[in-house]
């Protein structure tokens, strides 16, 4: 170790392997440093022509001035530990540290001690974590959390959330400063359902990102109402996009939104119906539902059928898949004893209009389309539905829009109900 420098010159003796004698009593006089005369400069070494004794490094007796280095394991094992970042790790680094603390003489034992057991706190940690489900579920949080920072946007209510807006109006970009956000139990103006981040390297333009608002926002309302007779009232679909100043800003995010048509703060109540509110069965009731009216939604666009009768005849196809489908979702649960007699006869109407639809796949002409298709759409009545939604806790009222015809009139006394529209 280089000492400090000093305008005197001096020795550094060891005082490890040489016995230094006590200087001796000069009768009063003013006692000398050793190795100095009383008068003149400073005397050699003790020993004049003897060997020198050379300056002792650690290992061995040392000074303050030459300590021991502290083990560079043991400060990782310290480190990790405290972080509990790959634990097992730790606790190695620990070991290691001290069998080389104890071989060389290095210091930081208390280091990898501490680093040590906290190391194998955090592996049993882990394993608790792990035979719990507590890892599992802390991921998606960590994954919900990213997904949410990506997906921000300027708009400041999140999902599952309603809001009221100055006016009611919910036209314009202004409004997301000043909304409030309200339970969804009282009246409001708007509810979020969803949001996404929109992967652009630059501003795609106003038409753009209101095209890709209509079409994703649809999507995903899916997934937050999974039950197709929801009533909706006076709601329709709205979105808050970025314009060029707030892309500018960083904001990337849309989000959809349930909004009052009327404008008149009449919505009462959330739309949502998903994992978050239903029960097990409420749940494998829709997802059944579900595998029908998606097959039915892919209906040609055409105004009569005849139009497009080829369309159509792969479009009954594709009903009665969906038709079976549900047949067997339904089957495969296990219903309590309040829904089974309800489920059972719903089944048994959907085996029946399978055949319909069937047929209606094979028809030759349109007439003999129009034979079929007719009462394919009638068979399986509003009536049977609503008998195994009821015991369910679903609604039992089919919309006015998902009617066949969507005449806005209730077919349920005449079996209307069948493949309705989403």
């Amino acid at each position: 170790m280089r000492s400090p420098r000093i305008d005197r010159p001096f020795r550094i003796w060891s005082t490890a392997l040489v016995d230094i004698p006590p200087p001796p009593d000069l009768g009063g006089r003013p006692q000398q440093p050793y190795g100095q005369a009383p008068y003149g400069p400073p005397a050699g070494p003790p020993y004049p022509g003897g060997p020198q004794v050379p300056y002792q490094r650690w290992p061995g007796a040392y000074s303050p001035y030459s300590r021991p280095p502290v083990n560079g394991f043991a400060i990782a094992s310290l480190v990790l530990g405290i972080l509990c970042f790959v634990p097992a790790v730790g606790l190695i680094l620990g070991l290691v540290a001290l069998a080389q603390i104890a071989k060389k003489g290095e210091r930081g034992k208390g280091l990898a001690i501490a680093g040590s057991i906290l190391s194998v706190v955090g592996i049993v940690l882990l394993v608790l974590a792990v035979a719990t489900g507590g890892a599992r579920d802390f991921m998606d949080g960590f994954r919900e959390a990213a997904r949410d920072a990506r997906n921000s946007s300027g708009f400041p209510v999140d999902k599952g959330e309603c809001f009221n807006v100055p006016g009611g109006k919910l036209e314009g970009a202004e409004y997301a400063y000043q909304v409030d956000t309200v339970p969804c139990a009282s009246r409001h103006d708007g509810e979020v359902f969803a949001s996404f981040r929109v992967n652009h390297d630059s501003y795609p333009g106003d038409s753009e990102l209101i095209h890709l608002a209509e079409k994703k926002c649809v999507d995903l309302q899916a997934a937050y109402v999974l039950d197709t007779w929801v009533d909706w009232g006076d709601a329709q679909i709205n979105y808050f996009v970025p314009d060029r100043d707030t892309w500018r800003q960083g904001d990337r995010g849309v989000t959809c939104l349930f909004g009052d048509a009327e404008e008149k703060r009449t919505l009462k109540g959330s739309f949502r119906r998903d994992g978050t509110n239903l029960d097990a069965d409420q749940l494998a009731y829709l997802k059944a539902d579900k595998a029908l009216y998606d097959a039915y939604g892919t209906e040609p666009d055409t105004e009569n059928f005849e139009d497009d009768l080829p369309g159509h005849k792969e479009w009954a196809g594709r009903v009665d898949k969906g038709l079976a489908e549900q047949a067997r979702l339904l089957r495969a649960h296990d219903w309590p004893a309040k829904a089974d007699a309800g489920v059972t006869a719903l089944i048994d109407a959907i085996e029946q209009n399978r055949e319909q639809w069937q047929k209606a796949s094979t028809a030759k002409d349109a007439d003999a389309f129009s034979e079929y298709y007719v009462p394919a759409q009638r068979h399986i009545s509003g009536k049977r539905e609503a008998a195994a939604r009821k015991p369910l806790d679903l609604a039992t009222t089919s919309p006015r829009d998902a009617t066949p015809g969507g005449d806005g009139e209730s077919h349920e006394d005449d079996g209307g109900g069948a493949g309705a529209a989403v």
